[in-house]
Protein backbone atom coordinates (compact mmCIF):
# COMPACT_ATOMS: atom_id res chain seq x y z
CA UNK A 1 0.00 0.00 0.00
CA UNK A 2 2.83 2.41 0.85
CA UNK A 3 4.58 1.61 -2.41
CA UNK A 4 1.40 2.27 -4.44
CA UNK A 5 0.86 5.59 -2.65
CA UNK A 6 4.44 6.78 -3.34
CA UNK A 7 4.18 5.86 -7.06
CA UNK A 8 0.86 7.68 -7.31
CA UNK A 9 2.35 10.87 -5.87
CA UNK A 10 5.35 10.68 -8.23
CA UNK A 11 3.16 10.19 -11.31
CA UNK A 12 0.87 13.03 -10.27
CA UNK A 13 3.86 15.39 -9.82
CA UNK A 14 5.37 14.44 -13.19
CA UNK A 15 2.05 14.81 -14.93
CA UNK A 16 1.54 18.27 -13.40
CA UNK A 17 4.83 19.56 -14.82
CA UNK A 18 3.82 19.13 -18.46
CA UNK A 19 1.16 21.89 -18.75
CA UNK A 20 3.55 24.49 -17.25
CA UNK A 21 6.31 23.66 -19.76
CA UNK A 22 3.95 23.74 -22.74
CA UNK A 23 2.02 26.85 -21.70
CA UNK A 24 4.77 29.35 -22.75
CA UNK A 25 3.92 29.44 -26.50
CA UNK A 26 0.34 30.47 -25.74
CA UNK A 27 1.50 33.79 -24.27
CA UNK A 28 2.11 35.21 -27.80
CA UNK A 29 5.23 36.71 -29.40
CA UNK A 30 4.92 40.13 -27.73
CA UNK A 31 5.06 38.56 -24.29
CA UNK A 32 7.95 36.17 -24.93
CA UNK A 33 10.72 38.39 -23.47
CA UNK A 34 8.81 38.86 -20.20
CA UNK A 35 7.91 35.19 -19.95
CA UNK A 36 11.44 33.96 -20.61
CA UNK A 37 13.07 32.85 -17.33
CA UNK A 38 15.99 35.00 -16.13
CA UNK A 39 18.26 31.99 -16.29
CA UNK A 40 17.98 31.80 -20.11
CA UNK A 41 18.51 35.35 -21.50
CA UNK A 42 19.92 33.96 -24.74
CA UNK A 43 16.39 33.01 -25.76
CA UNK A 44 15.49 36.70 -26.20
CA UNK A 45 15.85 37.72 -29.88
CA UNK A 46 18.75 40.15 -30.40
CA UNK A 47 16.50 42.48 -32.39
CA UNK A 48 14.38 43.21 -29.33
CA UNK A 49 17.33 44.39 -27.25
CA UNK A 50 18.26 48.07 -26.91
CA UNK A 51 21.29 49.15 -29.04
CA UNK A 52 24.67 48.93 -27.36
CA UNK A 53 28.19 49.77 -28.52
CA UNK A 54 28.26 46.50 -30.42
CA UNK A 55 24.72 46.81 -31.81
CA UNK A 56 24.92 50.02 -33.86
CA UNK A 57 26.72 50.50 -37.14
CA UNK A 58 28.97 53.54 -37.39
CA UNK A 59 30.57 54.84 -40.58
CA UNK A 60 33.22 57.47 -41.20
CA UNK A 61 34.04 59.38 -44.37
CA UNK A 62 37.50 60.97 -44.46
CA UNK A 63 38.39 64.15 -46.23
CA UNK A 64 41.16 64.12 -48.86
CA UNK A 65 43.83 63.78 -46.17
CA UNK A 66 42.93 60.12 -45.77
CA UNK A 67 42.65 57.86 -42.76
CA UNK A 68 46.44 57.61 -42.31
CA UNK A 69 47.13 61.35 -42.30
CA UNK A 70 48.85 61.22 -38.88
CA UNK A 71 46.37 63.96 -38.00
CA UNK A 72 42.68 64.45 -37.36
CA UNK A 73 41.28 61.84 -39.79
CA UNK A 74 43.47 59.22 -38.15
CA UNK A 75 42.55 60.49 -34.70
CA UNK A 76 38.84 60.21 -35.53
CA UNK A 77 39.28 56.66 -36.79
CA UNK A 78 41.21 55.69 -33.66
CA UNK A 79 38.32 57.05 -31.61
CA UNK A 80 35.85 54.86 -33.49
CA UNK A 81 38.10 51.84 -33.13
CA UNK A 82 38.25 52.45 -29.39
CA UNK A 83 34.46 52.66 -29.39
CA UNK A 84 33.83 49.44 -31.32
CA UNK A 85 36.25 47.68 -33.68
CA UNK A 86 33.69 45.24 -35.06
CA UNK A 87 30.91 47.56 -36.22
CA UNK A 88 32.77 50.57 -37.59
CA UNK A 89 33.87 51.19 -41.18
CA UNK A 90 35.41 54.05 -43.12
CA UNK A 91 35.42 55.27 -46.71
CA UNK A 92 38.30 57.37 -47.97
CA UNK A 93 37.74 60.40 -50.19
CA UNK A 94 40.21 61.01 -52.99
CA UNK A 95 38.62 64.39 -53.80
CA UNK A 96 35.75 66.56 -52.60
CA UNK A 97 33.52 65.03 -55.29
CA UNK A 98 33.61 61.78 -53.25
CA UNK A 99 32.00 63.29 -50.16
CA UNK A 100 28.33 62.96 -51.12
CA UNK A 101 28.68 59.49 -52.75
CA UNK A 102 30.58 58.12 -49.75
CA UNK A 103 28.11 59.53 -47.23
CA UNK A 104 25.22 58.27 -49.35
CA UNK A 105 26.72 54.79 -49.47
CA UNK A 106 26.59 54.55 -45.68
CA UNK A 107 23.05 55.97 -45.68
CA UNK A 108 21.90 53.30 -48.15
CA UNK A 109 23.31 50.68 -45.79
CA UNK A 110 21.17 52.21 -43.03
CA UNK A 111 24.24 52.98 -40.95
CA UNK A 112 23.05 54.26 -37.57
CA UNK A 113 25.63 57.06 -37.29
CA UNK A 114 27.85 58.41 -40.07
CA UNK A 115 30.73 60.82 -39.47
CA UNK A 116 32.06 63.37 -41.94
CA UNK A 117 35.57 64.46 -40.99
CA UNK A 118 36.51 68.00 -41.85
CA UNK A 119 35.17 71.51 -42.40
CA UNK A 120 35.03 71.02 -46.16
CA UNK A 121 32.42 68.26 -45.78
CA UNK A 122 29.76 70.49 -44.21
CA UNK A 123 27.67 70.97 -47.36
CA UNK A 124 27.82 67.27 -48.22
CA UNK A 125 26.78 66.22 -44.70
CA UNK A 126 23.90 68.72 -44.79
CA UNK A 127 22.68 67.36 -48.14
CA UNK A 128 22.77 63.69 -47.18
CA UNK A 129 21.39 64.29 -43.67
CA UNK A 130 18.41 66.17 -45.10
CA UNK A 131 17.78 63.29 -47.49
CA UNK A 132 17.89 60.78 -44.62
CA UNK A 133 16.16 62.40 -41.61
CA UNK A 134 15.77 59.02 -39.88
CA UNK A 135 19.54 58.50 -39.71
CA UNK A 136 22.14 60.20 -37.51
CA UNK A 137 25.22 62.08 -38.67
CA UNK A 138 28.19 63.83 -37.10
CA UNK A 139 30.74 66.27 -38.46
CA UNK A 140 34.13 67.36 -37.14
CA UNK A 141 35.21 71.00 -37.62
CA UNK A 142 32.00 71.99 -39.38
CA UNK A 143 28.58 73.25 -38.34
CA UNK A 144 25.44 71.81 -39.92
CA UNK A 145 22.01 73.10 -38.99
CA UNK A 146 20.00 69.87 -38.85
CA UNK A 147 18.31 68.00 -36.02
CA UNK A 148 20.00 64.72 -36.97
CA UNK A 149 23.55 66.12 -37.10
CA UNK A 150 25.97 66.57 -34.20
CA UNK A 151 28.45 69.34 -35.12
CA UNK A 152 31.71 69.17 -33.17
CA UNK A 153 33.93 72.25 -33.18
CA UNK A 154 37.15 72.92 -31.30
CA UNK A 155 38.77 76.10 -30.03
CA UNK A 156 42.01 75.44 -31.90
CA UNK A 157 43.06 79.02 -31.26
CA UNK A 158 43.31 78.36 -27.51
CA UNK A 159 45.53 75.29 -27.81
CA UNK A 160 47.61 76.96 -30.52
CA UNK A 161 48.18 79.92 -28.23
CA UNK A 162 49.88 77.60 -25.75
CA UNK A 163 52.25 76.06 -28.30
CA UNK A 164 52.92 79.62 -29.46
CA UNK A 165 54.10 80.36 -25.93
CA UNK A 166 56.43 77.35 -26.15
CA UNK A 167 57.81 78.46 -29.52
CA UNK A 168 58.28 82.05 -28.37
CA UNK A 169 60.20 81.03 -25.27
CA UNK A 170 62.35 78.41 -27.01
CA UNK A 171 63.30 79.97 -30.35
CA UNK A 172 67.00 80.70 -30.74
CA UNK A 173 66.77 82.66 -33.98
CA UNK A 174 63.70 84.71 -33.09
CA UNK A 175 62.20 83.47 -36.36
CA UNK A 176 59.24 81.10 -36.27
CA UNK A 177 57.10 79.55 -39.00
CA UNK A 178 53.50 78.38 -39.49
CA UNK A 179 52.51 76.04 -42.34
CA UNK A 180 48.80 75.66 -43.04
CA UNK A 181 46.84 73.58 -45.51
CA UNK A 182 43.90 75.40 -47.09
CA UNK A 183 43.19 78.87 -45.72
CA UNK A 184 39.81 78.06 -44.18
CA UNK A 185 38.35 79.23 -40.83
CA UNK A 186 39.48 76.21 -38.82
CA UNK A 187 43.11 76.54 -39.98
CA UNK A 188 43.01 80.30 -39.54
CA UNK A 189 42.14 79.68 -35.88
CA UNK A 190 45.34 77.64 -35.57
CA UNK A 191 47.35 80.45 -37.14
CA UNK A 192 46.03 83.44 -35.21
CA UNK A 193 46.12 81.63 -31.87
CA UNK A 194 49.70 80.54 -32.48
CA UNK A 195 50.88 84.01 -33.50
CA UNK A 196 49.15 85.54 -30.45
CA UNK A 197 50.91 83.07 -28.14
CA UNK A 198 54.31 83.79 -29.66
CA UNK A 199 53.81 87.55 -29.39
CA UNK A 200 52.63 87.27 -25.77
CA UNK A 201 56.06 86.12 -24.65
CA UNK A 202 58.32 87.34 -27.49
CA UNK A 203 56.87 90.53 -29.02
CA UNK A 204 59.86 91.09 -31.29
CA UNK A 205 59.79 87.61 -32.84
CA UNK A 206 58.76 87.26 -36.48
CA UNK A 207 56.26 84.60 -37.55
CA UNK A 208 56.21 83.67 -41.23
CA UNK A 209 52.89 82.15 -42.38
CA UNK A 210 52.57 80.01 -45.52
CA UNK A 211 49.45 78.19 -46.76
CA UNK A 212 50.21 75.38 -49.20
CA UNK A 213 46.57 75.04 -50.25
CA UNK A 214 46.74 71.27 -49.72
CA UNK A 215 46.22 68.78 -46.91
CA UNK A 216 47.56 65.78 -48.80
CA UNK A 217 50.93 66.81 -50.24
CA UNK A 218 54.02 65.93 -48.16
CA UNK A 219 56.20 67.17 -51.01
CA UNK A 220 54.72 70.68 -50.70
CA UNK A 221 55.21 70.54 -46.95
CA UNK A 222 58.84 69.53 -47.37
CA UNK A 223 59.67 72.28 -49.86
CA UNK A 224 57.91 74.91 -47.76
CA UNK A 225 59.81 73.81 -44.65
CA UNK A 226 63.09 73.80 -46.57
CA UNK A 227 62.53 77.43 -47.56
CA UNK A 228 61.63 78.43 -44.00
CA UNK A 229 64.55 76.66 -42.35
CA UNK A 230 66.79 78.11 -45.04
CA UNK A 231 65.66 81.60 -44.02
CA UNK A 232 66.76 80.99 -40.44
CA UNK A 233 63.44 79.86 -38.95
CA UNK A 234 64.12 77.25 -36.28
CA UNK A 235 60.61 76.22 -35.13
CA UNK A 236 57.69 75.42 -37.45
CA UNK A 237 54.12 74.71 -36.34
CA UNK A 238 52.06 72.95 -38.99
CA UNK A 239 48.30 72.51 -39.35
CA UNK A 240 48.26 70.85 -42.74
CA UNK A 241 47.25 67.20 -42.43
CA UNK A 242 49.58 64.84 -44.26
CA UNK A 243 51.23 67.86 -45.93
CA UNK A 244 52.78 68.34 -42.51
CA UNK A 245 54.54 64.98 -42.88
CA UNK A 246 56.85 66.74 -45.31
CA UNK A 247 57.69 69.37 -42.69
CA UNK A 248 58.82 66.59 -40.35
CA UNK A 249 60.79 64.90 -43.13
CA UNK A 250 62.69 68.11 -43.88
CA UNK A 251 63.34 68.76 -40.19
CA UNK A 252 64.71 65.24 -39.75
CA UNK A 253 67.29 65.83 -42.49
CA UNK A 254 68.35 69.22 -41.13
CA UNK A 255 68.48 68.10 -37.50
CA UNK A 256 71.76 66.31 -38.21
CA UNK A 257 73.46 69.68 -38.79
CA UNK A 258 71.30 72.04 -36.75
CA UNK A 259 70.09 70.84 -33.32
CA UNK A 260 67.86 73.92 -32.97
CA UNK A 261 65.49 72.77 -35.74
CA UNK A 262 62.09 71.72 -34.40
CA UNK A 263 58.53 70.96 -35.52
CA UNK A 264 55.37 71.45 -33.47
CA UNK A 265 52.86 68.73 -34.35
CA UNK A 266 49.11 69.01 -34.66
CA UNK A 267 45.92 67.15 -33.65
CA UNK A 268 47.77 64.13 -32.19
CA UNK A 269 50.95 63.73 -30.15
CA UNK A 270 53.04 63.51 -33.29
CA UNK A 271 56.21 62.63 -31.42
CA UNK A 272 54.79 59.09 -31.37
CA UNK A 273 54.92 59.06 -35.17
CA UNK A 274 57.95 61.19 -36.00
CA UNK A 275 60.02 60.88 -32.83
CA UNK A 276 61.06 63.09 -29.92
CA UNK A 277 64.26 64.13 -31.67
CA UNK A 278 62.40 66.53 -34.00
CA UNK A 279 59.00 67.04 -32.31
CA UNK A 280 59.14 69.93 -29.84
CA UNK A 281 55.55 69.39 -28.69
CA UNK A 282 52.12 69.07 -30.32
CA UNK A 283 48.83 70.95 -30.24
CA UNK A 284 46.48 68.11 -29.51
CA UNK A 285 42.90 68.30 -30.67
CA UNK A 286 41.06 65.44 -29.04
CA UNK A 287 38.97 64.42 -32.01
CA UNK A 288 39.24 60.78 -30.95
CA UNK A 289 37.59 61.42 -27.59
CA UNK A 290 34.80 63.53 -29.11
CA UNK A 291 33.98 60.92 -31.77
CA UNK A 292 34.08 58.10 -29.23
CA UNK A 293 31.82 59.89 -26.75
CA UNK A 294 29.16 60.95 -29.25
CA UNK A 295 29.12 57.48 -30.83
CA UNK A 296 28.62 55.98 -27.38
CA UNK A 297 25.80 58.47 -26.72
CA UNK A 298 24.13 57.36 -29.95
CA UNK A 299 24.40 53.72 -28.90
CA UNK A 300 22.80 54.58 -25.57
CA UNK A 301 19.98 56.56 -27.19
CA UNK A 302 21.37 59.90 -26.00
CA UNK A 303 22.36 61.38 -29.38
CA UNK A 304 21.67 65.11 -29.80
CA UNK A 305 21.76 67.02 -33.05
CA UNK A 306 23.43 70.21 -31.90
CA UNK A 307 26.68 72.19 -31.95
CA UNK A 308 29.34 71.14 -29.44
CA UNK A 309 32.39 73.36 -28.94
CA UNK A 310 35.41 72.10 -27.02
CA UNK A 311 38.23 74.28 -25.69
CA UNK A 312 40.84 74.31 -22.94
CA UNK A 313 38.32 74.18 -20.11
CA UNK A 314 36.72 71.09 -21.70
CA UNK A 315 40.10 69.39 -22.19
CA UNK A 316 39.31 69.43 -25.91
CA UNK A 317 42.66 70.98 -26.88
CA UNK A 318 46.07 71.30 -25.27
CA UNK A 319 49.57 69.90 -25.04
CA UNK A 320 50.46 66.20 -24.63
CA UNK A 321 50.80 64.83 -21.12
CA UNK A 322 54.55 64.35 -21.64
CA UNK A 323 56.81 66.97 -23.21
CA UNK A 324 60.41 65.78 -22.77
CA UNK A 325 61.83 68.55 -24.98
CA UNK A 326 60.14 71.43 -23.16
CA UNK A 327 61.90 72.67 -19.98
CA UNK A 328 59.96 72.73 -16.72
CA UNK A 329 60.08 76.53 -16.51
CA UNK A 330 58.51 76.82 -19.97
CA UNK A 331 55.77 74.34 -19.06
CA UNK A 332 55.09 76.39 -15.93
CA UNK A 333 54.62 79.46 -18.10
CA UNK A 334 52.28 77.50 -20.36
CA UNK A 335 50.21 76.50 -17.33
CA UNK A 336 50.06 80.13 -16.25
CA UNK A 337 48.66 81.22 -19.60
CA UNK A 338 46.30 78.25 -19.75
CA UNK A 339 44.77 79.19 -16.40
CA UNK A 340 44.28 82.77 -17.58
CA UNK A 341 42.49 81.63 -20.71
CA UNK A 342 40.23 79.26 -18.80
CA UNK A 343 39.37 82.00 -16.30
CA UNK A 344 38.58 84.44 -19.08
CA UNK A 345 41.46 86.77 -18.26
CA UNK A 346 42.84 86.27 -21.76
CA UNK A 347 40.60 86.08 -24.84
CA UNK A 348 42.44 84.39 -27.67
CA UNK A 349 41.61 85.78 -31.14
CA UNK A 350 39.80 83.51 -33.61
CA UNK A 351 40.25 85.50 -36.82
CA UNK A 352 42.85 87.73 -38.38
Amino acid sequence: MSLVLVMTLILTACGGAKPAASSAPSTGPSETPAATPAATPAATPAATQAPTASKIKVGMVTDVGGVNDNSFNQSAWEGLQAFDKDNTKYLQSASDSDYVPNLTQFAKQKTDLTWGIGFMMADAVKQVADQNPDLKFGIIDGEVDAKNVASVLFKENEGSYLVGVVAGLMTKSNKIGFVGGAEIPVITRFEVGFVAGVKAVKPDATVKVVYTGKFDSPSDGKSTAASMYGDGIDIIFHAAGSTGDGVFNEAKERKKKDPNVWVIGVDKDQSKTFGDEITLTSMMKRVDEAVKKISADAAAGKFEGKKIELGLKDNGVGLPEKNPNVPAEVLAKVKEYQDKIVKGEITVPETK
